[in-house]
């Protein structure tokens, strides 16, 4: 007699429906979180990028045509809680879910499996990018961020590390999102000793933002001035035969000096 051979299927998220979707992302998100505290920092990424996977988008969670009820989502408190223990800070309720749906689609999408993918999602995102600032990897952190952001703007947590991010990077730009950021957080948190840490970094941030304003202003007119005089050149011209001089108006007036 033929012994029958067990074949393992891969458990894929499009094998499942919206509520075994959404407890497959908390159970993997539930091993990253084991990993963030052990320290393991790259396999609590791959434990939250995994895990993300599995969450639905706006339209995905309509294909059940609620065909089961919306996921009890006392697990999901429970979940948000750990994932507050990792960092130490609360996490505020999420926004609404921010995808473009159509009238239509809108009244079909049940607003408690709305609520809980939102959720998970920005956290998830969040997760991930304090997996990459342990990692050292800012831009991905920040790109993490923003993803979380998308789904919960007034996500504290998030604007935090990624304003903290953009500082490391450094750049004019990454520095004027810090500031956008300190702001947004200015208008969320209320007065106190938190709000007065974000007022003390915004003073401390100014003149870094004016330096690199300065030196990216420098570096580019550099290359556009080395980049004139190798077109010029061809006709025995400089870009210091022309001076820009202030004309009383507002604006500048072009002088040709033949040196």
């Amino acid at each position: 007699m033929t012994e029958a051979t067990t074949v393992r299927v891969p458990l894929t998220a499009e094998s499942l429906p919206t509520e075994e979707r959404i407890r497959e992302a908390n159970v993997r998100k539930a091993e990253g979180n084991d990993y963030f505290r052990k320290g393991d920092w790259q396999e609590a990424l791959s434990a939250y990028e995994s895990a993300i996977a599995f969450v639905p988008q706006g339209q995905i969670a309509l294909q059940d045509e609620r065909s089961s009820p919306p996921p009890d989502t006392s697990e999901e408190v429970r979940e948000t809680e750990a994932e507050a223990i990792i960092e130490g800070e609360p996490i505020l309720d999420p926004q609404p879910l921010n995808v473009e749906l159509t009238e239509e689609l809108q009244e079909k999408l049940d607003p408690e499996i709305e609520r809980t993918c939102t959720t998970l999602r920005a956290i998830l995102n969040a997760n991930i990018g304090a997996c990459h600032v342990k990692l050292g990897d800012h831009k991905l952190a920040v790109e993490a961020c923003t993803k979380a952001l998308k789904d919960d703007p007034k996500y504290v947590k998030a604007l935090n590390r990624r304003a903290a991010s953009n500082e490391i990077l450094g750049s004019w730009s990454a520095l004027t999102a810090v500031q956008e950021d300190y702001n947004t957080l200015l208008e969320i948190l209320p007065v106190g000793k938190e709000s007065k840490e974000i007022q003390n970094k915004l003073q401390k941030l100014k003149p870094r933002l004016e330096a690199a304003q300065k030196s990216e202003t420098a570096e580019m007119m550099d290359k556009l001035k080395t980049l004139g005089n190798s077109f010029l050149g061809n006709f025995g011209l400089s870009t210091d035969n022309f001076k820009f001089v202030p004309n009383g108006q507002g604006g500048y007036s072009v002088n040709f000096e033949r040196q």
